[in-house]
């Protein structure tokens, strides 16, 4: 029973209270290769949630209510860890959600940084914990490409346009070899990480709500075709960034944010090798059967079961990294379509459930054996939100998904309405949380 019960509230449906507290966890902190909270092992089930500031905001952008509906619903559901976006950089790429926190270097939006406040407000209300990543090495948010426009005045390299993505990818790890671009990056670190939450009063690097810092989303060396002269200059940027992280939050947790060994030219050598760093607190790894062209949704049968091969391969291969290098690791990103490629709420999912149960699973037993792997964030979450075109494509003042700006909303989604998916989801949550119970 949870104590100090201060408040009910109601979940998106209307039905199923959800209690807050005002009783809260303390910060999340690394004991060899487990997380521990409050003298317990931490183990959770999170999702990737990136839009939660822009629905905090004050501004039309904004939808509190919506957003409280949320938290009610993931907490019912056992979802307690939040992956969040909390920087983008406003930019003319194609498909870059807009508004942006960074307006320009030093120019930040007052009402995304009023959402962000908002949401980990809320959040702490439920004593659920946020990882929040600080960059992009993708278009979706503006990112690391949009830092290198800004200090060459070159026009920003658009692959949604072009289709150019390994010149693109080159292009934006340009920014880790920039001197000025990583001031600029710095500030945007130091303004958030020790903002006051205009809210509940807290700083930021003081709030136990927040579990880590997260160097970026999916940070690469360059592509895997041309990216490995410069691993160098990666390495060197992830362990001077998260250095600087932990001056600012020492009680917090740093992350890189990386996809594992597809995120490090296909090389699990250099994986381990960027992740050493005795500022990288724990290893986060990713996987995406579809876009690593391991399952087809349009041909099922004949590709599942080897794509299943591959996805246990690729899990077990990273936690075996965590258990040499003695840090804990999260599978931070994964994620699966709707049967046939649906976009729409309401259509058939088992395949993407045997998928989740499949990988809930294998997490479940290598944590239970005792080994590196502490949770997951699925991608993504969509709750509540709804596409807004005909083509499912997103356009500034729609719902968010889930699903960022250059994919079709709907994509990835699990929908407030995905009754299988979410029984899955708290099947998996229960076995996790009973890991961490005295």
């Amino acid at each position: 029973m949870l104590p100090l019960l201060v408040a009910l509230v109601l979940t998106a449906c209307g039905e199923t209270p959800v209690a807050e507290t005002s009783t809260q966890s303390g910060f999340v902190q690394v004991d060899g290769r487990h997380f521990v909270l409050d003298g317990e092992r931490y183990y959770f089930v999170g999702t990737n949630f990136w839009y939660g500031a822009y629905l905090g905001s004050p501004g039309p952008e904004g939808d509190r209510d919506r957003l409280v509906r949320e938290l009610d619903n993931l907490k019912a559901n056992g979802i307690t860890n939040l992956r969040v976006l909390a920087a983008s950089e406003s930019s003319e790429l194609m498909r870059a959600v807009q508004p942006a926190m960074v307006e320009a270097p030093g120019e930040y939006n007052d009402n995304l940084l009023k959402g962000l406040d908002f949401l980990l407000a809320e959040m702490a209300k439920r004593d659920m914990k946020a990882v929040l990543y600080m960059n992009n090495f993708w278009q979706w948010s503006g990112g690391m490409s949009q830092y290198v426009a800004w200090l060459t005045g070159e026009p920003v390299m658009d692959p949604d346009k072009t289709g150019q993505w390994n010149a693109f990818m080159q292009n934006s790890a340009r920014f880790y070899r920039m001197p000025e671009a990583q001031e600029w990056y710095r500030d945007v670190i130091r303004t958030i990480v020790t903002r006051t939450n205009t809210i509940n009063g807290r700083r930021y690097n003081e709030d136990p709500t927040v579990m880590s810092w997260q160097l970026a989303n999916e940070p690469r060396p360059g592509s895997d075709a041309d990216g490995r002269p410069y691993f160098e200059h990666f390495k060197k940027w992830i362990h001077e960034t998260a250095k600087y992280i932990d001056s600012l939050a020492p009680k917090q947790l740093v992350s890189t944010g990386n996809e594992g060994a597809m995120g490090a030219l296909q090389d699990i050598e250099l994986y381990r090798e960027a992740h050493q760093s005795p500022y990288v607190d724990y290893l986060t790894f990713h996987m995406w059967l579809k876009n690593w062209g391991w399952f087809d949704i349009q041909n099922p049968e004949a590709t599942y079961e080897s794509a299943m091969e591959k996805a246990y391969d690729y899990i077990n291969a990273h936690v075996e990294v965590a258990n040499e290098m003695g840090k804990p690791i999260v599978l931070s990103e994964f994620g699966a379509e709707r049967d046939e490629g649906r976009f729409e709420p309401g259509t058939p999912t088992a395949y993407r459930d045997d998928i989740y149960k499949a990988v809930f699973d294998l997490i479940y037993e290598r944590a239970a054996a005792g080994d590196a792997i502490a949770g997951t964030n699925f991608w993504t979450w969509g709750g509540a939100g709804r596409a807004g075109q005909s083509d499912f494509m997103w356009a500034e003042g729609d719902d968010f998904t889930g699903d960022p700006p250059q994919e079709a909303q709907g994509l990835n989604s699990v929908f407030d309405a995905d009754e299988s998916t979410l029984e899955v989801i708290r099947a998996h949550a229960k076995k996790m949380q009973a890991l961490g119970s005295p």
